[in-house]
Formats: C-alpha cells, sequence, structure tokens
C-alpha cells in the first residue's frame, strides 16, 4: 500500500535529523522553476498570495531567496522530521523505532506544493507554499495546473514497483486534488476520523488532521499490507463505524 499524508506549515530546522540516510527530492527541475518564480515575488505580493502576516512574508522570501540547487545538512533536512503539525504530532516521528521508519519511507508520500511528491527520507529546505496557491506559471495560473499529472504518473509507477493496487488517503481535499483520479491506477480508500458527541459524529479539524498521523504510525508499526487491516486501527481510542463505512471508505470515531 501506498499512503498519502499532505505536509504542514510548521516546520522545524532548529533540532538534529536523526534520519542517517537521505535522499533528494525527485522533481527537482520543477522544484527550482518554481523557486525562480518565488525568488521574483517581493513581501507585499507573497503577503498577498498566501493570506500570510508581514512577518511571515519576510520570512519566506527570505527563503526562496536563499533556497540552494544543492541539498546539503546546513541547509536541508528529512521531511519526515521537519515537517511540524497536528498530522506530524499524530505520526510522532522521533519515537519511532528503525523498522517502522524504513515501513514509513517505502510506503508513505508527502504531497507538497513546491515538491510535487516527496519520500519520507527526501532532504527538504525550508518554505511555504501551499497546494491551492494561485502561483502564475507556464502551465497555468495555479500549483494544480504547473503538476498536471506528474505526481500521478510518479504515484502510478510506485504502486506497479510495488506490485499494489492500493492507496490509502490521509491527505487533506486541498493536496487530494493534486492527484488525477481517473487517471490513477489504484483503489483509493478514504478514512475519515470524527468525535461520538452524544450519538453525533462530528468532524473536529484538529483531532482528524492528528488521527490521520497516528494512522499512519499504526500502519508502519503493523506493517499492514492487507487493507482490511486497517479496521483494527484503535489508537487514542477510535474504533471503526461498520454501519457508517463502506469497503472504500471507512469512518472511525471516539
Amino acid at each position: 500500500m501506498i499512503t498519502l499524508l499532505s505536509p504542514a506549515k510548521t516546520l522545524d530546522f532548529e533540532t538534529s535529523d536523526t534520519i542517517a540516510e537521505l535522499t533528494i527530492p525527485r522533481f527537482t527541475l520543477e522544484i527550482n522553476r518554481l523557486i525562480r518564480i518565488l525568488k521574483k515575488k517581493k513581501v507585499e505580493e507573497i503577503k498577498s498570495m498566501m493570506h500570510i502576516s508581514d512577518n511571515l512574508a519576510v520570512l519566506n522570501r527570505r527563503r526562496y531567496k536563499t533556497f540552494s540547487k544543492e541539498y546539503t545538512d546546513e541547509n536541508s533536512k528529512s521531511a519526515i522530521m521537519a515537517f511540524k503539525g497536528d498530522v506530524y504530532t499524530g505520526l510522532d516521528a522521533e519515537t519511532m523505532d528503525k523498522p517502522s521508519l524504513e515501513y514509513v519511507n517505502k510506503h508513505v508520500r508527502i504531497l507538497s506544493g513546491l515538491y510535487g511528491l516527496l519520500l519520507p527520507f527526501d532532504r527538504m529546505q525550508p518554505y511555504r507554499l501551499e497546494m491551492g496557491t494561485r502561483l502564475e506559471n507556464k502551465k497555468g495560473t495555479n500549483l494544480y495546473h504547473f503538476w498536471g499529472d506528474m505526481i500521478t504518473k510518479s504515484l502510478n509507477m510506485e504502486l506497479k514497483e510495488m506490485g499494489t493496487d492500493t492507496i490509502v488517503n490521509l491527505a487533506s481535499n486541498e493536496y487530494y486534488k493534486a492527484v488525477n483520479k481517473k487517471k490513477l491506477k489504484a483503489n483509493v480508500i478514504d478514512v475519515d476520523f470524527r468525535e461520538d458527541k452524544d450519538g453525533e459524529y462530528n468532524f473536529v479539524s484538529f483531532f482528524a488532521k492528528k488521527a490521520r498521523g497516528t494512522m499512519t504510525r499504526y500502519i508502519a508499526e503493523n506493517q499492514i499490507t492487507d487493507p482490511s487491516d486497517l479496521r483494527g486501527f484503535d489508537y487514542d481510542n477510535y474504533r471503526f463505524e461498520e454501519r457508517e463505512s463502506s469497503e472504500n471508505s471507512l469512518l472511525f470515531v471516539r
């Protein structure tokens, strides 16, 4: 199986990386094309484009200006250790054992506005570029136009190499939209997490995001290859709600 995750806005480039063997992102040409566009943006343009504060706009302009074609120990870190935020709090990669981390690197892919598709052990330089951002480029007006079918083709290739046709979608709608569902050669399983409030199942963004990371950890720690085994997920007091689920849409509540 391949599990899809979204990235995080919050990054940690202060603490040291515990991953020994790091790799280079696959879409280096495309990454550099986007960086060339972003390097030309002024602070006010970045602020308007991303709907962020002055301080964040200044920070990200500095990131684009200093972004390097070379990935070194000084300017980069593994994606799985660099991303923070709710999903990665749930995953808690820093406390995973080596077999689980190796499983994650082989079977988890992180969708990204700048990097396209990241392996967890891929080197990553600090950035902020959400997939839904409107950014004029030679292919269109946004990042969905820019990436086109590249992410989908890459996933199809990996599915074939792994000998599987299953994708567990734990990414947000914003990022999963970068995948062309009509051309994706996969059986996609969508997973939803809800809070049981007096018999009503409510969606709470913070808890759902964290649960996506927690389920990713569950998959890795149990080395899951059979999609039916996902139903055993019980971390953080979640339980499988069979009545509200189907073969390709799983609901977990607590």
